[in-house]
């Protein structure tokens, strides 16, 4: 059995899976915000409440908005900021009695889908969250790459790539600097740019939904979000030059997307043709957690592979 917990700004996912990656056990709880003691305590008793064989002490894998410096061994770059400064899997450890492995969410997204979603059977998988947050995880044959700093991945706070004179400098982000791409492609980013321009207060979906429906200014909303995206994507293609990109987040769900993004990223990357395929999920919002479980083997004395 595998045990993976994906903790979120506003829940906590939990779930159990066998060896072939069949669902045993799932559940969800609030994320107790603004509270690091009332979270450890709350896995907690979502562990309690999945274990199948809770006498085996089975590893926990689990996947947190932001990662475990190597320097400090502490949370760093953690939206949900009442993690930042904590030995969180330290102290998960202690609180559960077992060994607890934590890696960044976005690279539990891609992990999962690269053992065994859309990104499986490609070498080099790049796995893309735009949602609320920006973020991204490489798996190279088979492997997680964090990085000398464990931040490879963290492709939303880079700035992004060819402003125009009206985007530059960019908004300000909640990492301290302007321009960061998550400033720019994220749900939030969508609406709050949606209403600077029409004046009507939607969500992204929403927008989304207009959009599909007809609604020039919801369909120039998108355009301007995938041309960014592209741009953003471009960048990393230019660098690692991944097999296979694989979305996920709230805005993977917008079908137009898979229409009109290679089209937009032929146009950016540094190539005279480009057949990089770009996919939404398969596991959807389940990924995160399930590769949350993938961190460890079945037996959990080595790490897994992917």
């Amino acid at each position: 059995m595998r045990i993976g917990i994906d903790l979120g700004g506003t829940k906590i996912e939990g779930i159990v899976l066998d060896d072939s990656g069949a669902e045993v056990a799932r559940a969800r709880v609030p994320t107790p915000r603004g509270d690091y003691g009332a979270s450890l305590r709350a896995i907690a008793e979502l562990i309690a409440k999945i274990d199948p064989a809770p006498h085996l002490r089975t590893p926990v894998g689990i996947g947190i908005p932001g990662t475990i410096s190597l320097a400090t061994g502490l949370v760093k770059n953690s939206n949900s900021d009442w993690l930042t400064g904590h030995p969180f899997d330290r102290d998960l450890a202690d609180v559960l009695a077992r060994p607890v492995r934590v890696a960044n969410d976005a690279n539990c997204f891609a992990v999962s889908e690269a053992t065994d979603g859309a990104g499986a059977g490609w070498e080099m998988v790049l796995g893309v969250i735009v949602g609320t947050g920006v973020g991204g995880g490489l798996v190279s044959g088979g492997h997680i790459l964090e990085g000398g700093n464990a931040v490879a991945g963290e492709w939303g706070h880079t700035p992004l790539p060819w402003m125009t004179a009206e985007e530059f400098p960019g908004p300000q982000c909640f990492c301290g600097r302007t321009g960061c791409i998550e400033t720019f492609v994220s749900g939030p980013a969508i609406a709050h740019q949606h209403m600077a321009r029409t004046g009507h207060n939607l969500s992204a979906a929403e927008i989304a939904n207009a959009a599909a429906t007809g609604d020039r200014d919801a369909s120039k909303t998108l355009a301007n979000l995938e041309d960014r995206l592209a741009r953003g994507l471009a960048m990393i293609v230019n660098i690692v030059d991944p097999d296979v990109i694989v979305l996920g987040g709230g805005l993977s769900n917008i079908d137009r997307l898979y229409a009109n993004l290679p089209d937009r990223l032929a146009g950016y990357v540094f190539s005279d043709e480009i057949d990089t395929p770009i996919r939404k999920a398969r596991h959807g919002d389940s990924s995160g957690v399930r590769g949350a479980a993938w961190l460890w083997p079945a037996n959990g004395d080595e790490p897994a592979r992917a």
